[in-house]
This record gives C-alpha cells, sequence and structure tokens, in this order.
C-alpha cells in the first residue's frame, strides 16, 4: 500500500539531513493575510531556513485580476522560476513560518505547472524553530538559473464557469476549508465580499481540524474521518474552495495524503464566488 504521506511530505529530520544538497531547493512561502502585522517578506528576513529562496504567492499571481493571488500564467511562473535557480528535475521543498498555512499553496501551484516533485515540510518553520534548528537572516545567496517548463494540469484546477455547473448539476463533492461561522454566514469575511454564505451543497471542513497543535499535519486515518464527518468521501473526486483559494490547498494537501491525489482547488473561491450575480448562494448549516 502507497503512503502518500510521504510522497507529499517530508519531516524536519529529512530536510535537516539534506541541506545543501545538490537537486534540492527549499522555499518559503509565506503569505500575509489581513490580519496580520507583518509582510510574508519581512517574517522571511528576519528568519528563514538556511539557503531558503522567498516564494512570493502575490507577486507570483495574475496581478491584473480583480481577485486576490489567482493563477499566474504558465509562461510567467516558468520565468519567475527559473530566475530564482528552480529548474526541471529538482525536488522543491516548501513550508511557511505559521505551520501550515500556504506552504500548501505553493506545493499546489508547482503541480498545476506540471512539477509534481514537490513536497511540503511538516510543520514548517514553527516546528524547525521548536526544535532549536538553525535559521538564517537576509537575503539568500543567488543561484543559477535554471530551465524550467512548466505545463499546466488543467485537472487541479476549477474556475468560475466550472464551478456554476458543478453546483447546478449537485454530482461533485465541494469541500470549504473556512470557518463555520464563514461558511454559515455568520461571520464576515477576511476581505470585504458582495454577499456571505456559501456554495450550495458544498460541506464544511474547515482547515484547522485537520492541523494537530504543532503545526504539523494530522495522520491520514484522522484526515479521512474528518471529511467523513463533514459529509465528504474522500476517495470520490473532490473540489476545495476556501475564502480566496489558499487554505482550500490544505484540504488538497489532506486529500492528496489520504490517496486521492487529484482533487482540485476553485482558485477564485469566495472572494469570487460572491461577486458573480449569477452564482447562487446559501446561509446555514451545510
Amino acid at each position: 500500500m502507497t503512503d502518500f504521506s510521504s510522497k507529499w511530505l517530508v519531516e524536519t529530520d529529512w530536510l535537516a539531513e539534506r541541506l545543501g544538497a545538490p537537486g534540492l531547493v527549499v522555499v518559503d512561502a509565506g503569505l500575509t493575510m489581513p490580519a496580520d502585522a507583518r509582510a510574508a517578506n519581512e517574517v522571511y528576513n528576519e528568519a528563514h531556513i538556511p539557503g531558503a529562496l522567498y516564494f512570493d504567492i502575490e507577486a507570483l499571481s495574475d496581478t491584473n485580476s480583480p481577485y486576490p493571488h489567482m493563477l499566474p500564467s504558465p509562461e510567467k511562473f516558468a520565468s519567475r522560476m527559473r530566475k530564482a535557480g528552480i529548474g526541471d528535475g529538482m525536488k522543491v521543498v516548501v513550508y511557511d513560518s505559521k505551520g501550515l498555512f500556504s506552504a500548501p499553496r505553493a506545493w499546489w501551484m508547482f503541480r498545476v505547472m506540471g512539477h509534481e516533485d514537490v513536497v511540503v515540510l511538516n510543520g514548517g518553520l514553527k516546528k524547525w524553530l521548536a526544535e532549536g534548528r538553525p535559521v538564517e537572516a537576509g537575503a539568500p545567496t543567488p543561484r543559477s538559473e535554471r530551465h524550467f517548463t512548466a505545463r499546466k494540469n488543467s485537472e487541479l484546477v476549477r474556475e468560475i464557469d466550472d464551478m456554476i455547473h458543478i453546483v447546478e448539476g449537485g454530482r461533485t463533492q465541494i469541500a470549504d476549508a473556512r470557518s463555520k461561522p464563514r461558511f454559515e454566514g455568520a461571520e464576515v469575511e477576511l476581505r470585504p465580499v458582495a454577499r456571505l454564505g456559501h456554495m450550495p451543497g458544498a460541506r464544511n471542513v474547515p482547515y484547522g481540524s485537520l492541523i494537530a497543535p504543532d503545526g504539523t499535519l494530522k495522520p491520514a486515518a484522522e484526515l479521512r474521518a474528518a471529511f467523513e464527518a463533514a459529509g465528504i468521501h474522500p476517495e470520490k473526486p473532490v473540489i476545495t474552495t476556501c475564502g480566496s483559494g489558499v487554505t482550500a490547498c490544505i484540504l488538497a494537501l489532506a486529500l492528496a495524503v489520504t490517496g486521492n491525489e487529484h482533487a482540485a482547488v476553485y482558485d477564485g473561491s469566495w472572494a469570487e464566488w460572491s461577486e458573480v450575480p449569477k452564482a447562487p448562494v446559501t446561509t446555514g448549516p451545510a
């Protein structure tokens, strides 16, 4: 039986033994949210895993979109990776400073762009620091440019028109990563939106329910149980969503760890859905 945890996650001791190895690149995918006191690049400059590059999710987005951190074009992604020194054939380890928050977004982005040799550091910088492991400050040593081939895997992404069709059909599972109050429309969103609530037929799997206190992803059996308790069958097709397409990727990672490696993410998520008049909205429990 395949151990999907070891395929998509690596532990801190594994990384500590391999820092600086040829063909391995570590990236800090920290992301600033509206409630954060400091910018993500400031957190990175203060302390990051030695040799880690800063993966700027905001800069690596479609800056022409009115919605936050939407996927960039494959051409833009490939250009940025090439200049950063991340190339074909390299193993990419992504992490963030919060334990497990925005790193899965970077993991998903690499996979969407056709780079499957990417893993998430389980527990991220939070666990790394708790174990007393070394960090460095400031800018990393520049890397030589590498060739990066981007081939978009559209199977892992859903757009607004796809989602409207899916919701109307009512046959595909939708897992929403937001908190219960936000899902039910009883609490305002992190960003101003036109409407509160959720997509008809969606089920609520708050991303926090999948993460242990130390910032690591819970074991596969517990992840599976959390999805099943929400009415989601993990082994069947699932589309994940959230507020702006970040924590939806935590659900996608959790599903991959349980064996469902093809869960798609609705990139625009609630930031987009709430603004589209023809997109139906409901409130209250699932």
